[in-house]
């Protein structure tokens, strides 16, 4: 019995792993397009759909976690898709004037060649049981661009979403109601950009301790 759900418990993870690839592939494809055709003001336009829902879909590496089928911690799985959907959903779909700032093409190009390389590792691996050195080092290497541009694209965009979200006062619920509680998005998006001040540099640290062991792991096989 626990050889049939190991068995199965990699070939989700395997079919996963590829779906959200190619999810992400699609748009990168689509934005790099768009950025030599039309220009940075319609990338978004033109990946929201893919983005949104290759996006949304890594909710599922919490619940991964929160059941043991990987060993990612929670502690920074959450906060690192949480940030991600706060964009995602929260600045660009709820608020289109932010969607024509020229960091998204840096934001999707630098979050999408970072999950094409994670996914495909990931994918290669539950499949085949190995990953190819050279895709190994494409996973510990090239997040050490892509992490600060996409988190300053991150944190760009948040910022820019603050004068749209005062103006317009979106999800906030005002006293007195039924349930005598009230929340201001605008403070909670402040609150976001100060998390990611301790938090950044906190993530790349943990990120640069995850390569040096895989890497060192990687020379001894």
């Amino acid at each position: 019995m626990a050889g049939f759900l190991s068995v199965l418990k990699c070939i989700y993870l395997t079919i996963y792993n590829w779906t959200i690839f190619v999810g992400w592939f699609q748009v990168l494809y689509m934005a790099l397009m768009t950025l030599k055709e039309s220009g940075h003001e319609h990338v978004y336009n033109a990946v929201e759909k893919p983005l949104l829902l290759a996006q949304t879909a890594a909710i599922m590496e919490i619940l991964h976690g929160l059941i043991g089928l990987v060993r990612s911690p929670i502690t920074t799985t959450l906060p690192q898709i949480g940030s991600r959907l706060l964009v995602t959903w929260g600045i660009l779909w709820s608020f289109p004037e932010t969607r024509t700032h020229v960091l998204v093409s840096s934001l999707v190009i630098s979050w999408s060649i970072t999950e094409i390389i994670r996914y495909s590792f990931f994918g290669t691996k539950k499949a085949l049981g190995f990953a190819p050195s050279w895709l190994l080092w494409l996973r510990y290497n090239t997040f050490l661009v892509l992490y600060p541009t996409g988190i300053t694209s991150e944190v760009g965009l948040i910022y820019i979403g603050l004068q749209y979200i005062k103006g317009s006062e979106k999800y906030c619920i005002r006293m007195p109601n039924q349930f005598k509680f009230s929340f201001d998005y605008f403070y909670a998006a402040i609150i976001s950009l100060g998390i990611h001040v301790p938090g950044t540099p906190h993530m790349y640290q943990y990120m640069l301790g995850q390569r040096k062991k895989a890497l060192a792991k990687s020379k001894r096989e």
